[in-house]
């Protein structure tokens, strides 16, 4: 399963509290195309009914299906640089 620091974390529940008022937001991450390799990320206001639902720290992320299955083992990281935007970044668990 993906694993979220502490900066992640943090970062996730920033972003999904400025979009969503229910507390129930999340990001949600899926591959791009369905089933590519590429990934996508956007504040979703709940997971779709086969997204596996990671929780780390009151921060909520969404996995699509395929998504879960590439990201499974990794960790999720994110920076935030001076101008507030976030960084995610995904490495291999040591």
């Amino acid at each position: 399963m993906l694993t979220l620091t502490d900066s992640a974390s943090t970062a996730v529940k920033s972003i999904a509290g400025r979009n969503d008022d229910t507390h129930e937001a999340g990001l949600r991450i899926s591959t791009e195309p369905i089933g590519g390799t590429d990934f996508s990320v956007a504040i979703t206001p709940a997971p779709e009914p086969t997204d596996t639902v990671v929780e780390s720290a009151g921060a909520k992320v969404f996995l699509e299906q395929n998504a879960a299955a590439a990201l499974d083992g990794k960790i999720l990281d994110a920076q935030t640089d001076d101008d507030g935007s976030v960084r995610f970044a995904i490495s291999n668990r040591d």
